[in-house]
């Protein structure tokens, strides 16, 4: 049920939501999209049931609404992002004083999947920046940007509004470290080694002022017509490389982000120091990579000893 349909009181609200997210919380703007529509069905869901205003929200209407949604076929990780919208929702009205008393405080989430598709091989990794590398060989601004790209998020881990959202100033290049901007506007210094160093070079050198205008700014990473790269073009060119090796179902430039975890535990990292690499906020979910750890050492045992 769309904002306009909503009573009155629940629209509003809604609306008091939004502003909240945007001004307090700074949240994306895709971020706040994702929220008020998570609100939105719930107050939806909650006028269908004849719910007029906030005080008339109970934990069984809640409820009742993942429940639909989870017959309906919703994943899991979407029911507990919608079960936690809907606790920090019914918070924010409490402390706004629409509400007396908060519903959703015993409102449990879904547990989530302990699976994480999409991971690569090393040696698939290898033949990811290796094809980047040929098409960089051959010359041209973009596949120089390319593969500084492409090896930049396997060294670091970035997501892909972080690695879009660069500056060339962000770049420690003596100490090889960025400077990162992440999720809740904080901040965060991850180290990238040397093939990521080489390829950053040759893009700031012979890629980069071939593609800056006037208006290029500080961007790091630049588009065609030389402004900052998008996140759509940054998807597209790890599609490619992806598609090009032909034994993967990963898709997309999170997979590189869930290989370079993957990989810094199988190799021995700390927990820990790979949840500062990745910015999580929670040790909780970074853990996930340690399932996939563990599940690949499994399959290795299995494999190879006699006694398997």
């Amino acid at each position: 049920m769309p904002s306009q349909e909503l009573p009155a009181p629940l629209a509003t609200a809604a609306e008091g939501f939004a502003r909240y997210l945007e001004a307090e919380r700074g949240r994306s703007v895709h971020t706040v999209r994702a929220y008020v529509s998570d609100v939105e069905s719930l107050l939806g869901f909650a006028a269908s049931e004849g719910v007029a205003d906030l005080p008339g929200l109970e934990l069984g209407t809640l409820r009742r609404w993942l429940g639909a949604q989870s017959e309906a076929g919703m994943s899991r990780a979407t029911l507990g992002r919608r079960s936690a919208t809907a606790r920090a929702f019914t918070a924010w009205a409490l402390r706004e004083d629409l509400i007396d008393s908060d519903p959703a405080l015993r409102l449990k989430a879904p547990r989530r999947e302990k699976s994480l598709p999409g991971v690569l091989h090393q040696g698939q990794v290898l033949r990811l920046v290796e094809g980047a590398e040929s098409a960089a060989v051959e010359g041209g601004p973009l596949p120089l940007r390319n593969r500084a790209m492409v090896e930049l998020l396997y060294a670091t881990g970035v997501r892909v509004g972080e690695l879009a959202g660069l500056d060339v100033d962000d770049l420690d290049p003596d100490r090889r470290t960025l400077r990162v901007l992440g999720k809740g506007n904080k901040e965060r210094t991850v180290p990238y080694g040397l093939p990521a160093a080489l390829a950053l070079d040759d893009w700031l050198r012979r890629g980069r002022p071939a593609l800056a205008t006037g208006t290029s700014g500080p961007a790091l990473f630049l588009g065609a017509r030389g402004n900052r790269v998008d996140q759509r073009q940054v998807r597209s060119v790890v599609r490619g490389l992806l598609e090009g090796l032909g034994d993967t179902s990963a898709t997309g430039p999170h997979a590189l982000r869930h290989s370079a975890a993957t990989h810094l535990l199988d190799g021995g990292a700390d927990l820990r120091a790979v949840q500062e690499i990745l910015g999580h906020s929670s040790l909780a979910t970074t853990q996930i990579y340690t399932h996939v750890s563990v599940d690949r050492l499994r399959k290795s045992y299995l494999q190879a000893h006699p006694r398997a």
